[in-house]
């Protein structure tokens, strides 16, 4: 998904949508390919969807498979947009410690500037989270009911368990993997190796959620017995999606661009560098371009450089102030803070707080 086009789905969410009526939706089945048989079925634009092109046609930088998508499926496209922005939050909170930290512009379309114009780490991080988030959230939405197109997942329940039996909404993952794959992925089918490398980081997000699906269980019972247990299928929190795709940044396989020729012309594809390492699954993180140095500003790379960024002084990792602030040293200032404290609880049932200022060292990178 191109960084630019990150930021434009965001404006979904605060422009917000219209369900149109007579909108041709429809789940589809199409003879099984790479990714399975399950596809979303686009069907022919009516006249009733005279106002949709307003909607969709002012987000520059759609393909037209995007464009269709977007139209087609105007009812999922703020779930889309939260998921996009799920991803963000999240690659910010991952990196909130890293030299990168997932900074976005504000005043700029390609809301992560330069960095992601490499096929680095950071790139391939990026297009994962975001992918993931997408998934996630139609997932979500679709299992509370805000959509008609979509709702729990019926497919994958099988018999139940010793102790327990199927109840309530099992979240449908493969509609949301469905979802984000169709629109993210219709950018990348150029022959070369970033298509490829996208793609594939793409589809490790995705995978992602679906490793991570679990029974999540209700008991009933007097007195909380839990004499039955209704259980259906769920998603975790987003939180371990990112821990997980986090630690698949740290340890992602770098690549070599190779080139053939097949019918069609000149196609890249990607061969793991290091034949004496495992090649990297379809869970792993690829890329091929060595990330830049994120100690300086350089507006050519997108780096802002780390000075003036609070950093922790008695910690030897990355986030340490030796460490994040490569080297130049650090400032140190005191600082008053307004907290709640001496806190009472009072039956019933309210409490009641003074409020203490409290002095903290803040170490900042010179």
């Amino acid at each position: 998904m191109e960084p630019h086009l990150l930021r434009l789905l965001l404006g979904l969410l605060l422009c917000g949508t219209r369900v149109l009526a007579g909108y041709p939706i429809w789940w589809g089945e199409e003879p099984a390919g790479p990714q399975g048989g399950r596809s979303l079925a686009l069907g022919q634009q009516y006249t009733s969807l005279g106002s949709q092109p307003l909607l969709c046609g002012s987000i520059p930088g759609l393909v037209p498979k995007q464009l269709r998508f977007c139209r087609n499926y105007i009812e999922i496209m703020p779930s889309v947009a939260e998921g996009v922005k799920l991803g963000i939050q999240e690659c910010q909170h991952q990196f909130r410690g890293r030299r990168w930290n997932c900074t976005t512009i504000d005043d700029s379309l390609a809301i992560f500037g330069p960095v992601l114009d490499k096929a680095t780490r950071e790139s391939a991080f990026v297009h994962a989270i975001a992918s993931a988030g997408v998934a996630f959230a139609v997932t979500r939405s679709c299992a509370e009911g805000t959509s008609t197109i979509c709702g729990c997942d019926s497919h994958h329940k099988g018999p139940p368990g010793e102790g327990w039996k199927w109840g309530g909404c099992s979240e449908d993952a493969d509609f949301g993997v469905l979802v984000s794959r169709e629109f993210a992925d219709a950018r990348e089918n150029r022959p070369d190796a970033r298509s490829a490398m996208n793609k594939h980081n793409n589809e490790a997000g995705r995978t992602t959620i679906l490793d991570h699906m679990h029974l999540k269980c209700k008991c009933h019972g007097l007195s909380g017995s839990c004499e039955v247990k209704t259980c259906w299928w769920a998603q975790p929190d987003f939180r371990a999606i990112g821990d997980f795709l986090k630690d698949k940044y740290d340890s992602a396989s770098e690549m070599v661009v190779e080139k053939h020729r097949e019918s069609r012309g000149w196609v890249e594809t990607l061969r793991a560098k290091y034949a004496l390492f495992k090649p990297p699954t379809e869970r792993d993180l690829v890329y091929y371009e060595n990330s830049p140095n994120f100690c300086e500003p350089n507006p050519e790379t997108g780096s802002f450089g780390t000075r003036d960024r609070t950093c922790n002084v008695t910690s030897h990792g990355i986030d340490g102030c030796d460490l994040l602030c490569c080297g130049r040293g650090h400032n140190t200032r005191t600082e008053k803070r307004k907290e709640k404290c001496h806190c009472i609880f009072h039956w019933c049932c309210y409490v009641s707080c003074q409020e203490c200022i409290r002095i903290y060292d803040v170490h900042t990178c010179k």
